[in-house]
């Protein structure tokens, strides 16, 4: 199971549910209206372009329904805005256990972030983020920048509205793994 986080228009699910037919993608947002179309497209019959392995939720990180806990063997958060961002960069306890408790044993968690002051964000602190993750069995394994060409191989619709990973707004690439539980 692959959980996006902040999905947004919900391309990636589609995406990734195409490419890999076998594993369900789940796209998670609060904001229903940006998942509509992609939703639409991923509930049509097989053949019309359906993908039953792709299912979206309405709901924020904070609520996510316990179904979904100790499930996951990939989660991403790529660019997230708004409360997830804030969460993330602030280390917010009630966040990072969210994100946490998704994993299964050995489960990936991969964040993409870009928070420039600008935004009215705080900056990243990617030192207290891993402490934060740590305190749930989860690993931190790289924190880097990302380049250009990783952004645009992310296809994110979201990276190219931002203007991420140019001069005056870069983004940087953390890889989690879950120990145990």
């Amino acid at each position: 199971m692959a959980i996006d986080l902040g999905t947004g228009d919900g391309a990636a699910v589609l995406q990734r549910a195409r490419r890999e037919p076998t594993t369900l993608a789940i796209g998670v947002d609060p904001v229903a209206s940006a998942m509509a179309e992609t939703s639409a497209r991923a509930a049509r019959r097989a053949d019309r372009g359906g993908l039953p392995n792709a299912l979206f939720a309405v709901t924020s990180v904070e609520q996510l329904p316990p179904e979904l806990a100790n499930r996951a063997d990939e989660v991403t958060v790529i660019l997230p805005w708004g409360s997830l961002l804030d969460g993330i960069v602030g280390a917010d306890p009630a966040v990072v256990g969210s994100m946490a408790a998704l994993l299964r044993p050995g489960g990936r968690l991969e964040i993409v972030v870009s928070s420039v002051p600008r935004d009215g964000h705080r900056p990243l602190d990617a030192a207290g983020l891993a402490a934060a993750f740590r305190a749930f069995d989860v690993t931190s394994l790289e924190t880097r920048a990302v380049t250009l060409p990783e952004l645009r191989a992310l296809g994110s619709t979201w990276a190219k509205r931002l203007r991420a990973g140019t001069p005056e707004r870069p983004a940087t690439r953390l890889r989690f793994r879950r120990t145990s539980r």
